[in-house]
């Protein structure tokens, strides 16, 4: 009996989520994004796919991709070659905004070549953005201009086989032997992308007809066989190493592949390396060497461009065969720096910054709204085009920008949005500005009030620049609320100017009014300033500074001159505006003359500069002297000049030379007087015992001395050493014989004054004849054995004489 079980009773939903969905719900609503025009799409008209640069085939259809992004509504066209492609049946605009050319066709009958530069172009409410021109070209196949030549070979040699071929896109290559594709896991054949085959450690089964065969979406080309020879094996004599084919010079772009061939013989077979000639290092990543030698770099950077070296090494030896070739890798342009979109206030400056790098280095062009942006008004380009500055905004300056960067690598573009700013109650533009000219350097500027939102003004500023001036160089005057007119002073005459004036509030400056130009008056030039000299004594040369605007204002000088005497001048002489001097000749050297110089215009003739000058005193000159002959004048003031500056290097080196002889001559003189203060001190031993040098120096003959004064000898260091034997070496013996003081001694007497050694004092000796025993200090005769320094008969020392001229000699 089956039971049924009662049905409990259902619960109640709890209330308490029903109490807090009215509290969840501004949350949750908070959370969600905020829906924005146009969902999906981005504020900022931008492209997401840009068309790409493409090859298509005659007859066959080809899709040129573009998707933009922005603000709907978004109207999309085409470009080719700049000109608006026009709706017809031959090309459809795709609902992604891609363009379909359904029969692509070359220029035949007449009818126009799809072939061009196509570009995508987007326009909102906001602007408009250009994108990268793509290049559209035809599939060709020309036929071929290099075709493979027969070859003969030895056994365990190279074969090489090439041929040359044009098309679009690039062919592939392939080979053929005896009509039969070539295996290509034999590792002795080597192909090469750009048609060369080579073949190693030659056979004689590899023997056959060769054909290239080049194909690609356009056709296929067979080129005309070539017959391989093999011939018997090789005497296997040495043979010097060689390079048959070295590497060419490439241009390539990025992420291309470079194929560097380098075909070796000799015997032995020579080791093939590579280097570059800069020294660097090549690299592994996305090197391999194929067949025996051939360098491969695949997805080549611009960092791969240089001088690449294939060289070919004996084994074992340093004998080696080089052959070397140039890569030159481009980049398209890319962007460093793309421009940002910025919001400015009316009336204020925009900058927009665009950095782009490529190889060769990219040039940078500005569109604004699609359209070529270049420099003037109050637009300006700076850093090679890479800085875009517009002064002063207003509505019109709002607009999309685009920064084009392109080489011959390929083009790149970015964009940016200048929105322009208004506040709310802002006056508009001064009305009714009006220029007048007052005088040569002051212009009456005035002005009616903004229809609207005057009340806040503040005051007003005038903008100020000549015409021919570039924006930045304009200055600004400030102008009171409550007046309407402005005296511009300070102008230069002759001169048209450009005035547009703003009204300021609290809250920002109005937009421009419409400038105004008008010219300052004309007035006469200026007395000029002149100089007189004086040539010879019939003749003079006028000197003035040129005033090259005078030319432009149909101006010059006017000269006259006359002697002072009469009453009528000469002229006027008629001179250009950029001549600045005149000579007078044949005039009459007794007169004083009255020159006269003034500079003229459209608006009439200047003041004039007046001077007086007398040929007088040049003719008397003239006679008394003969004519100066300027050029030897300015000869002799050369050398003059030149004199006195070898004099002067002359002087400064005889002033040096005479203080480091005073310097070393007083510290010759201090040595000597403190050694012949040691020599003169008391005796410590018996009168016998002295200095046997000393006492023949002190014993000399005054009549001797004259002599030696004339002979101007000089003594050695050696010889100033045994006259002043050093302190050090007063208790030696000396070794020299000594004269027995029971000896008798000539009656002379020498008189010794010693002046204070400490102030470096000389000595003097004083000599008289007597008869007498002398009383004071005994002069011993000089030993029959003197060294080559002591003094001895008929040599007499002169102390109060001596001059030391270096430490190491001293004359006496």
């Amino acid at each position: 009996m089956a039971v049924q079980r009662a049905a409990s009773p259902r619960r109640p939903p709890p209330r308490w989520p029903r109490l807090l969905l009215p509290l969840l719900l501004p949350l949750l609503l908070l959370l969600l994004p905020a829906p924005s025009e146009g969902l999906g799409h981005s504020a900022e008209l931008a492209f997401a796919v840009e068309p790409s640069d493409d090859v298509a085939v005659p007859g066959q259809p080809i899709v040129l991709d573009c998707k933009v992004e922005g603000t709907p509504p978004v109207r999309i066209t085409w470009r080719k070659n700049g000109v608006e492609l026009p709706e017809s049946t031959h090309s459809t605009l795709l609902a992604n905004g891609s363009l379909m050319i359904h029969h692509f066709r070359l220029e035949r009958g007449g009818s126009p070549s799809d072939e061009g530069d196509y570009e995508c172009v987007a326009q909102n409410r906001f602007g408009l953005v250009v994108s990268r021109k793509a290049r559209i070209q035809a599939a060709t196949m020309s036929d071929f201009h290099v075709h493979p030549q027969a070859t003969v070979g030895e056994e365990g040699g190279v074969a090489r086989f090439q041929c040359q071929i044009h098309g679009l896109p690039e062919p592939l290559i392939t080979w053929e032997k005896n009509r039969v594709p070539i295996d290509t896991d034999n590792e002795r054949y080597t192909l090469l992308p750009k048609g060369v085959l080579q073949i190693t450690g030659l056979r004689a089964e590899d023997s056959g007809i060769f054909h290239c065969v080049a194909s690609n979406i356009a056709s296929i080309r067979i080129s005309h066989g070539a017959r391989l020879t093999v011939s018997g094996s090789g005497s296997g004599a040495y043979k010097e190493p060689a390079i048959l084919v070295g590497p060419e010079n490439l241009t390539l772009t990025v992420h291309q592949t470079a194929v560097l061939e380098c075909v070796a013989t000799g015997n032995p077979r020579p080791i093939v390396s590579w280097s570059r000639l800069d020294g660097r290092p090549i690299g592994v990543e996305g090197i391999q060497v194929l067949g025996t030698g051939n360098l491969i770099i695949s997805d080549v950077t611009v960092q791969h461009s240089g001088v690449y070296v294939c060289a070919a090494n004996r084994p074992g030896t340093r004998v080696r065969r080089t052959a070397q070739g140039r890569l030159v890798v481009q980049a398209p342009a890319e962007f460093v720096q793309h421009p940002q979109s910025i919001s400015r206030p009316a009336g204020t400056t925009a900058m927009f910054t665009c950095q782009a790098q490529g190889e060769p280095p990219p040039h940078v062009t500005w569109l604004k709204n699609g359209q070529v942006l270049g420099p003037g008004g109050h637009v300006r380009l700076k850093n090679n085009n890479s800085t875009l500055t517009i002064s002063g905004i207003g509505p019109e300056d709002e607009a999309i920008y685009q920064c084009v960067a392109e080489n011959s690598a390929g083009s790149s573009q970015a964009s940016a949005r200048l929105t322009v700013l208004w506040a709310e109650g802002l006056p508009g533009p001064p009305r009714n500005v009006q220029a007048v000219s007052v005088s040569s350097t002051e212009v009456r500027v005035s002005w009616s009030e903004p229809l609207a939102n005057t009340k806040e003004i503040i005051g007003y500023v005038l903008h100020i620049r000549r015409a021919a001036d570039p924006p930045e160089l304009e200055y600004q005057e400030a102008v009171s609320k409550s007046t309407f007119q402005h005296l511009v002073s300070d102008l230069e005459p002759s001169t048209a100017y450009s005035f547009y004036i703003k009204a300021y509030t609290p809250r920002g400056a109005s937009s421009a009014s419409v400038p105004t130009l008008a010219s300052t008056l004309g007035e006469a030039p200026a007395p000029p300033p002149l100089s007189v000299r004086v040539l010879g004594s019939s003749s003079l040369q006028l000197l003035w500074e040129p005033w090259p605007r005078l030319a432009q204002h149909e101006g010059g000088f006017k000269l006259f001159y006359r002697p002072a005497s009469k009453t009528s001048f000469t002229g006027p002489i008629l001179l250009p505006g950029t001549v600045s001097s005149y000579n007078l000749s044949q005039l009459d050297p007794t007169a004083v003359y009255e020159v006269k110089l003034l500079a003229y215009n459209q608006h009439g003739d200047g003041n004039a500069t007046v001077r007086f000058v007398s040929l007088r005193g040049a003719s008397e000159r003239t006679a008394l002297s003969p004519p100066c002959d300027c050029r030897k004048e300015e000869a002799a003031n050369q050398t003059s000049t030149t004199g006195i500056v070898i004099g002067i290097h002359i002087g400064v080196t005889c002033i040096i030379f005479c203080v480091l002889f005073l310097l070393f001559g007083q510290r010759g003189r201090v040595l000597l007087c403190k050694d012949v203060e040691n020599q003169l001190s008391p005796p410590q031993g018996p009168r016998s015992q002295r200095d046997p040098g000393i006492l023949a120096l002190n014993g000399a003959r005054r009549g001797e001395r004259g002599q030696l004064g004339r002979d101007e000898k000089h003594v050695d260091m050696k010889e100033l050493e045994q006259l002043f034997p050093p302190a050090g070496a007063a208790g030696q013996p000396d070794p020299r014989p000594t004269q027995d003081p029971a000896a008798p001694a000539p009656c002379e007497e020498t008189q010794l004054s010693t002046l204070p050694l400490q102030g470096c004092g000389l000595m003097e000796g004083k000599t008289a004849e007597a008869t007498a025993p002398c009383a004071g200090l005994a002069a011993a005769p000089p030993p029959p054995d003197r060294g080559p320094g002591l003094l001895g008969e008929g040599q007499t020392a002169r102390p109060a004489e001596a001059r030391v001229t270096q430490p190491a000699h001293s004359e006496q």
